[in-house]
């Protein structure tokens, strides 16, 4: 991967939301001139010391400034923040894969409550059942409405091995779900692969880590040693992905093109413009692929599907993604603490933004299951008494038969996951349109 324009900022993934965030070198590295808008501090400064003199119970003048500061920040877009330190470590714990709670990324709704972007793979909240879209109106018997996102995280999190009650609206549901679930240390494995069928892999990325592209490459090479040769076909499964790290996105990408723009972002600052292109190499192979994204796959993720989509490297299959297409820069105020600020959006290389829009896929496909009939409805030659034995029948033999109605069976995953069977149909056409030119 090149970077054609460094920003000030190196990607690192945020705890809450998923989303793309930088660390500022030098908070001084470019200053833009602004003037003090004199009547409004003044006013600022007025309602300070009303509230010293008049609220019904002393409050220390440093409480009342940090809450200043994060209705500042969360009034701007729901992915800028205040971080203290337990928040930036938590934040820092989140890159590393391994960090305690429940295994849900979550975002501030338009309505005031939190809505799950997507619950991690393997982790209490993916195990009790928490899906994308749930709308968080209860943490215990809390009401979320108007919290902060830190708000909403710090009552989240807890002792692993102790519990917490989440109360959702889930569309479809007529009445509140409520989710009782056990806290737990979350180590998130980043990357899972497998053979699904004979010739076609198998990669699940379930968030971008720092070394999620070094274990795409590595999967992939995996998948053909066990396949014994080059695959026919990946699926690579970017649901319920709710992104992380920038860079990590960037490094999948150009594990799968060989030349191209990746991604760029735009913002106020010049320094904060960057440009990623892929090396010559590809480490894929070539090899026929098919995304399945839907309406988890945030940031990083889209990132990943932008690219592909748009240099035609491969087909996007499953729904319309989150739509999360803003760069978020760590800047340090002191020693202690920092602001999480949106600095810029991102575009895929044909110059789309993703913000609010998300990635239409190339083949809509929604949930379902796979229902498969039993037994075969219709006669053949071979059930006529007396029909004309074909060159590999003798007399009696049912084995082709059974050996047909066997074949064309789907196994478990495939029969219970109906967007990742429509994946592995779609190479398998590949496959044969291949081998006929």
């Amino acid at each position: 991967m090149k970077l054609i324009r460094s920003p000030w900022l190196s990607a690192i993934t945020a705890l809450v939301v998923g989303v793309s965030i930088g660390i500022a070198s030098s908070v001084h590295a470019e200053r833009v001139e602004t003037r003090l808008p004199v009547d409004d501090v003044r006013m600022f400064s007025q309602v300070l010391e009303r509230i010293k003199q008049a609220y019904v119970e002393d409050v220390e003048d440093s409480e009342l400034i940090e809450n200043a500061i994060e209705g500042m920040l969360s009034g701007l877009d729901p992915h800028s923040d205040y971080l203290t330190p337990e928040d930036f470590e938590d934040l820092r714990e989140s890159t590393r894969g391994e960090f305690g709670g429940l295994g849900i990324e979550i975002s501030l709704d338009e309505t005031g409550f939190v809505r799950v972007v997507a619950p991690i793979d393997d982790t209490p909240a993916y195990r009790a059942g928490m899906q994308s879209g749930d709308l968080i109106t209860l943490i215990d018997d809390t009401p979320v409405k108007g919290m902060t996102i830190s708000d909403a995280v710090n009552l989240m999190r807890g002792r692993p091995g102790t519990d917490v009650t989440l109360t959702v609206a889930r569309e479809g549901e007529n009445q509140p779900l409520e989710f009782e679930i056990t806290r737990d240390i979350i180590q998130v494995t980043s990357i899972r692969n497998r053979m699904i069928e004979p010739g076609v892999g198998y990669v699940r990325i379930s968030q971008f880590q720092e070394r999620t592209g070094r274990d795409f490459v590595e999967a992939m090479a995996s998948l053909r040693d066990e396949n014994e040769g080059a695959l026919d076909g990946l699926v690579l499964d970017l649901r319920n992905n709710p992104g992380g790290v920038l860079q990590a996105s960037v490094d999948v990408v150009d594990a799968l093109i060989s030349q191209g723009l990746i991604v760029y972002t735009e913002g106020r600052l010049p320094n904060s413009a960057s440009e990623f292109e892929a090396n010559s190499d590809d480490p894929s192979d070539g090899v026929n692929l098919v995304v399945l994204i839907n309406g988890g796959s945030a940031s990083a993720s889209e990132i990943v599907a932008g690219a592909v989509q748009d240099h035609r490297r491969g087909v996007i299959m499953g729904t319309r993604s989150f739509g999360k297409g803003s760069v978020q820069t760590i800047l340090p105020l002191n020693d202690n603490h920092a602001i999480k600020l949106t600095t810029a959006r991102y575009f895929t290389p044909n110059g789309r933004s993703i913000q609010a829009q998300g990635i239409e896929p190339d083949i809509i496909v929604n949930p379902g299951k796979l229902t498969q009939e039993n037994g075969n409805p219709y006669y053949s030659e071979a059930n006529l008494a007396g029909h004309l034995l074909g060159e590999n029948e003798e007399a009696g033999d049912e084995e082709a038969e059974e050996s047909t109605e066997a074949e064309s069976g789907a196994d478990n995953d495939l029969i219970n996951d109906y967007q990742l069977y429509q994946a592995v149909t779609l190479l398998k056409g590949m496959r044969v349109l291949n081998a006929s030119r």
